[in-house]
């Protein structure tokens, strides 16, 4: 069963790093993948794990960028892959698959935020093509490989804004509505977090267990899409493009970024658990819906019905179908 969304009291708190979220864990013999493996925090996820001795599998959509990022990085194996097209993503998952290797980290780290409106071939809309639907893809199709390990972790990416929407099941692509693409960020966090939740259901048993994570506020290749005029506006940039001094407690560095995902990924304090929400290096607390702080997780990004429900809209629109004997 998923483990209940209170947090543990970890002992690490929201300044910890991902080097000190990961000291003394021996990752040698294991093998890891990380979307997004090459940039913010994905890059110093990566880094971490291979300090730690995993062998880590870094799919990029850019090649170039991703070889340039990791070039002070031994051993990190590189390949292709790109979130919005799905023969891309079964190309990964079957030469993965092939290989024979069983799979102990996946970490879903990729994704876009509030970009212009834009659709994959399928018509979905596209942050929730990149940031859920093409995960979801990717996570069924390597589930053989995750069984395979006998102890695997997911770790899906997150985001304090989901507070910005529930998921609409009505209009999930912006196709009766107009587009908000903020909402259309919030809709997409949240069905991460809900996939970490029905994924956790499933995979219980299997010993394959699942966590969403919120990294906390810092400043990466994410924000691109956004103007300085709207970076001011949300108060990541004062007149002057700084961060403004008053705000600066509120942020974290990228290695600070990436400590909650290395914890999900490797803490044995979660042995036997799964299915929520995290963050600040430990599970966040459950809020009310109206609470008007970033901080915690809505009840809407953890209600197990949306979550069977999401499971059922995105195996229709992915077109593949989890086979739990596979």
């Amino acid at each position: 069963m998923n483990t209940p969304q209170f947090p543990l009291h970890s002992g690490f708190r929201e300044t910890t790093t991902a080097r000190e979220a990961i000291d003394h864990i021996d990752l040698r013999g294991k093998t890891a993948i990380v979307t997004g493996g090459y940039s913010g925090i994905g890059l110093e996820t990566t880094r971490a794990l291979v300090g730690a001795g995993a062998k880590v599998i870094v799919p990029a959509r850019n090649r170039e960028k991703a070889q340039s990022a990791l070039q002070d990085i031994a051993g990190v194996e590189l390949d292709f892959l790109d979130l919005m097209d799905p023969s891309s993503i079964s190309r990964f998952a079957g030469c993965f698959g092939a290989s024979g290797r069983p799979l102990d980290l996946l970490v879903a780290n990729a994704g876009i935020m509030a970009p212009p409106l834009t659709r994959d071939q399928q018509g979905n809309e596209s942050q929730f093509s990149t940031n859920h639907l093409g995960h979801f893809q990717l996570v069924i199709q390597l589930w053989p490989s995750l069984r395979q390990s006998g102890s695997a972790r997911v770790v899906i990416l997150s985001s304090a804004g989901h507070r910005f929407s529930p998921f609409d099941f009505d209009d999930p692509n912006f196709t009766h509505r107009p587009y908000d693409k903020w909402k259309a960020y919030g809709q997409s966090k949240t069905a991460n977090s809900l996939f970490a939740v029905a994924l956790d259901k499933r995979g219980c048993e299997k010993n394959v267990r699942a966590f969403a994570v919120h990294p906390g506020i810092i400043v990466t290749d994410l924000l691109r899409f956004l103007s300085v005029d709207e970076l001011r506006a949300i108060d990541h940039f004062n007149e002057d493009n700084q961060i403004p001094v008053t705000q600066l407690a509120t942020y974290k560095t990228v290695e600070q970024g990436a400590a909650t995902t290395i914890w999900c990924a490797t803490n044995p304090i979660l042995e036997g658990m799964g299915g929520v929400y995290c963050e600040d290096v430990d599970i966040a607390r459950a809020v009310p819906a109206d609470y008007d702080q970033r901080g915690g997780v809505r009840p809407w990004a953890i209600d197990p019905n949306a979550a069977e429900r999401l499971w059922q809209v995105s195996e229709a629109l992915t077109k593949v179908k989890f086979q739990q004997s596979d």
